[in-house]
């Protein structure tokens, strides 16, 4: 076997193999050997149909299933003897020989990374504390899950929910199939096209008005995406909305058995704090990852971008199936995902090389403890503990989680750290 590989671009190679007739012959003769015994061939005994009879009948066909055999097991071998790692698999080209076989293999390889910039790295550390301020704004968002509409005779204002009926045109033509009838909008909520719930504002039961709204360029109807549309709104009812009073009913519903105050707020002040130390840790992982991926160059494999796109594509494909749409009709172009691809895979491969180079191993009493906390939030958590145990799949994600974490932890060690204080609704709102 003959072997030689031109670097065609910075990480693509092509690589040209050639093996002697005589290894084709070899093992053509082995082939039909076998395959005499076995084929049944008119005017001969099974098993005794001469060489050449059965050579002249199957030998195109058994040469095409060598070839393929010797593409598999040589390309593979080549690869080996010329220390190349491919990204992702090859195309094959075979080439017309009159003897022999040979064929070219193109295919890009992984990139050599050095980490040397690693001791620049400079990270800030957000640090943050839940209090009483942070409590009572979380306790006012759960009285607000539970508030009621109470009719009122007054101007609309924002928070108030109002019941309308409206129609719409653009251009002239009606394109809410005549009138909209009894809709309930709540003002400030943002479930209507940007503009449209200011309009609603300072209107009582029994008024009406006119109003133009332009619809968002990236809007899901090409007949409507920026376009001005002129709506038509008459006023049935205006609620404003009514809190609970946080009382032993209220607090007894949050599961405090006591349906006391002090216990209510200690329990919603738990809960925040362990949500604050998920998204602190968070943040602190994705601060490290930006200093990583600025401070680690690398050229990235092509192929590899291309399956992550893939990958982040699925669940729009996935989706798109289910209501029977087509993917163009998503209109998702590939340049939707390519920046973020580009970044997951410079920062497998850069994590990757981390891990190899330090000898960083996965610590299993590490997995069992990401696990119970995920199962805290549960109400039996030792059956979410089994769920992850029992699945090889489950369990690797989370392996492969926390090996992520802990390599974070040692480039935390190795970089330059400096604490910021941070509130906890500027660490939390962005995680909504």
């Amino acid at each position: 076997m003959q072997v030689s590989v031109e670097k065609t671009s910075e990480l693509s190679r092509k690589m040209t193999v050639s093996v002697p007739e005589e290894v084709v012959q070899e093992k053509m003769a082995a082939r039909l050997k076998s395959l005499a015994r076995e084929v049944k061939i008119d005017g001969f005994r099974p098993g005794k149909a001469p060489q050449h009879v059965v050579k002249k009948m199957f030998g195109d066909r058994v040469r095409g299933e060598i070839a393929g055999d010797l593409i598999q097991s040589t390309y593979f071998k080549a690869l080996e003897d010329n220390d190349l790692k491919p990204a992702g698999y090859p195309h094959i080209h075979p080439v017309d020989e009159a003897e022999g076989l040979k064929y070219t293999a193109e295919f890009e390889v992984y990139p050599e990374i050095s980490l040397d910039e690693l001791n620049q790295i400079e990270v800030k550390r957000p640090v943050s504390t839940v209090e009483e301020t942070d409590v009572d704004a979380m306790i006012e968002k759960l009285r607000a899950q539970k508030k009621t509409w109470g009719a009122v005779e007054r101007p609309s204002q924002e928070h108030d929910r109002i019941t309308i009926s409206f129609s719409g045109t653009v251009d002239g033509e009606n394109f809410t199939d005549g009138k909209v009838e009894n809709y309930s909008v709540e003002i400030g909520a943002k479930q209507m096209i940007p503009g449209f719930e200011d309009n609603l504002i300072g209107l009582q039961a029994g008024e009406s008005k006119t109003f133009e709204v332009t619809f968002p360029e990236q809007y899901g109807s090409e007949k409507l995406a920026g376009k001005t549309a002129s709506f038509e709104v008459e006023v049935s009812q205006v609620e404003a909305p009514v809190l609970p009073e946080i009382d032993e009913e209220f607090i007894k519903a949050y599961g405090i058995e006591d349906g006391a105050v002090a216990s209510f707020r200690e329990d919603v002040r738990n809960n925040m704090s362990r949500e604050l130390e998920r998204a602190l840790r968070e943040k602190l992982k994705n601060a490290v990852m930006d200093e990583l991926y600025a401070k680690i160059q690398i050229s990235i494999p092509n192929v590899l971008v291309d399956q992550e796109v893939e990958n982040m594509m699925k669940p729009y494909m996935e989706t798109a199936k289910r209501q029977k749409m087509k993917l163009d009709d998503l209109k998702l172009p590939r340049e939707v995902f390519e920046e973020q691809a580009k970044r997951r895979v410079a920062l497998g491969l850069i994590l990757g090389e981390v891990i190899q180079k330090n000898d960083i191993k996965l610590d299993a009493d590490k997995v069992r403890s990401a696990i119970e906390d995920m199962a805290k939030s549960y109400e039996r958590p030792e059956d979410v503990i089994n769920w992850y145990y029992s699945d090889e799949k489950r369990l690797d994600d989370v392996r492969q989680m926390v090996l992520e974490d802990q390599t974070v932890e040692w480039l935390l060690a190795q970089a330059k750290v400096a604490d910021e204080t941070v509130s906890f609704s500027s660490v939390m709102d962005k995680q909504q």
